[in-house]
């Protein structure tokens, strides 16, 4: 494996994904952590992904005038709890369309481990409210008047806790710093909002998917 250039290769699909390919950020996530000392399965999962990058070359992100959402900030969160079998942590996954066209998204292993999946959604929900806050805030210094913030996150555990200091005995451990999300909640700057895991487009950053899902999930951020 010396002579194999993986960490050219990953550096290679980390740029693209980062710039054009979100459909790409989960299976990115997962090679980029193996830089440091990859075997013969991890190069051949880059190679899979190379060989899926050049049926779709003629794919990337499609920008257009949506009238309707011009003046909201919409993103979507989700987690895969304890997914990462060599350190027990979870991956958050987010996105964000201003007037309809995706603008910014993010594949990453969270920085804790997370005890439930309620306690990782909720980070995962945590990272997604900071995004929309500098995003919103962003947009807002370009003169532009926004009527709406509104972060979509799967999880009903992890919605209620944003708004509400319940299921103590389960996330008395948490950290203070995700507890963040409550103020923010409560001052109205960001709205947080369940919506069904079917519908949520930020699953393919973190876990793998169905065909007719992934589909869906590529289709609605706007890659074609």
């Amino acid at each position: 494996m010396e002579k194999v250039p993986y960490a050219n290769a990953v550096g290679s699909l980390m740029y693209l994904m980062v710039c054009t390919r979100p459909d790409m950020g989960y299976a990115v996530s997962l090679v980029s952590r193996y830089i440091s000392r990859p075997g013969k399965l991890h190069w051949n999962a880059v190679k899979w992904i190379l060989r899926y990058l050049s049926g779709t070359k003629d794919k990337g992100l499609v920008f257009g005038a949506n009238v309707e959402d011009t003046d909201k900030v919409i993103g979507y969160v989700d987690s895969d709890f304890a997914k990462d079998l060599d350190r027990g942590r979870s991956i958050t996954g987010y996105l964000f369309k201003v007037a309809g066209s995706l603008v910014s998204w993010k594949a990453q292993l969270q920085p804790v481990v997370a005890l439930s999946t309620t306690e990782a959604e909720y980070i995962a929900l945590t990272e997604g409210v900071k995004e929309a806050l500098w995003l919103s805030r962003l947009i807002a210094e370009l003169g532009v008047k926004l009527v709406k913030t509104v972060v979509f996150c799967d999880s009903q555990s992890a919605v209620h806790l944003s708004k509400n200091t319940g299921y103590h005995d389960k996330t008395k451990h948490v950290l203070v710093k995700w507890h963040f999300v409550r103020d923010i909640v409560n001052s109205k700057e960001v709205v947080v909002e369940k919506v069904h895991t079917d519908l949520n487009p930020a699953d393919m950053l973190t876990k793998v998917l169905p065909g007719r899902k992934f589909e869906f999930c590529v289709s609605t951020v706007g890659i074609g």
